[in-house]
């Protein structure tokens, strides 16, 4: 895992990781993201570079330095099995050439990664030559074998309600001014595939109609740009960006209802930690997952992706319709075991155990 940087991803990469060390004897995990060492099991070797300088590099170079690393492991003990969290043709291309068992996870949809004829054949290429392909949600798997050919085995997300629960309990300051206004939250990586441009803009059509409040939580290039944007339709006592955090359920508590905007995701982490703190959730129908965890809409409201008017109709319609949204999140909130964190841990070292 070259780049640990605080998302959904990560979560589910601490809690296998960790999981892993209690059933695999010699367990090491690569990276250049040092200041996260203290979140492994002791029991996990870990194979960092040495200086703190390299974290801050861009991802791209942070790959080949774990793929050096990778390399100089594997000429000491070419007895190993690779599972690639990212940066996964590098890591084919490497076990491949020493020979070495190399399972795959793809973390987010493709319609993210594979926009053009020359990346889909490429892509298509060394996730053929991969041992095994993992990915999160089942509209995924279909979407691996319709683009790449390529056979994948889907198992959930860990999901850790009682963590979750527990965290949202943890001191916090109120992020919301007013009592009776409509509580939003959206959390994500400010970035063109998070797409909070959309709910600003859903936002805007509604400042006269609705009493509300919105905070979006995140870190990323695109903070000014949002800034702007609320600046420029005259939102800034509605809406409000907060920094990243490593807790956002004590914010995330505090809400009536989670907006997930985004292009593209896997099978974001954020809706079912939403989902176990009981909050509705309106989502895009983006590529993969939220319509699969919202039971293709009967457990919460769906718009099309970037459509920023149907999403305003959505939150109207929340307003206006509380006891049917009740309903719909009762129907979603019960679904959650599906994704278990004791079932799914298990899914994946039955998987992964067949390849060491």
């Amino acid at each position: 895992m070259p780049s640990i940087e605080g998302g959904g991803v990560e979560k589910n990469f601490f809690i296998i990781a960790n999981f892993f060390s209690k059933k695999i004897n010699n367990l090491s995990i690569i990276s250049t993201s040092i200041s996260n060492k203290k979140k492994f099991s002791k029991n996990i070797e870990l194979i960092f570079p040495k200086s703190l300088f390299w974290e801050k590099s861009s991802r791209r170079i942070k790959y080949f330095i774990c793929l050096f690393l990778l390399i100089k492991t594997i000429i000491f003990d070419k007895n190993l099995t690779v599972f690639a969290f990212q940066a996964n043709l590098y890591c084919i291309l490497v076990c491949k050439i020493f020979k070495i068992n190399i399972i795959t996870r793809s973390n987010s949809s493709p319609s993210g990664w594979s926009k053009n004829f020359f990346k889909i054949n490429i892509y298509k290429f060394f996730l053929q030559k991969a041992d095994a392909v993992m990915v999160n949600s089942f509209e995924f798997k279909k979407q691996m074998k319709q683009i790449f050919g390529v056979n994948t085995t889907c198992i959930y997300n860990p999901l850790n309600r009682d963590d979750i629960i527990s965290l949202s309990k943890k001191k916090k300051k109120n992020i919301f001014g007013k009592k009776k206004s409509l509580k939003i939250i959206n959390i994500g990586r400010f970035v063109e595939q998070k797409d909070q441009e959309t709910l600003i803009k859903a936002l805007d059509l509604l400042k006269d109609k609705v009493n509300f409040e919105a905070r979006i939580i995140g870190k990323g290039k695109l903070k000014n740009k949002l800034n702007n944007l609320i600046d420029e339709c005259n939102l800034k006592n509605k809406i409000k960006l907060l920094n990243f955090t490593d807790n956002p359920f004590k914010y995330l508590v505090q809400t009536d209802i989670f907006i997930l905007t985004s292009i593209y995701e896997g099978l974001p982490n954020v809706l079912l930690e939403a989902l176990s703190l009981k909050k509705f959730v309106i989502s895009s129908d983006c590529p993969t997952g939220p319509k699969e965890i919202l039971l293709n809409g009967n457990g919460g409201l769906i718009f099309k992706t970037g459509n920023y008017l149907k999403l305003s109709k959505k939150i109207l319609y929340y307003v206006q319709n509380k006891n049917e949204c009740r309903k719909m999140l009762k129907k979603s909130f019960s679904s959650l075991k599906r994704f278990d964190k004791k079932t799914n841990l298990e899914k994946y070292y039955n998987f992964v155990k067949k390849y060491i």
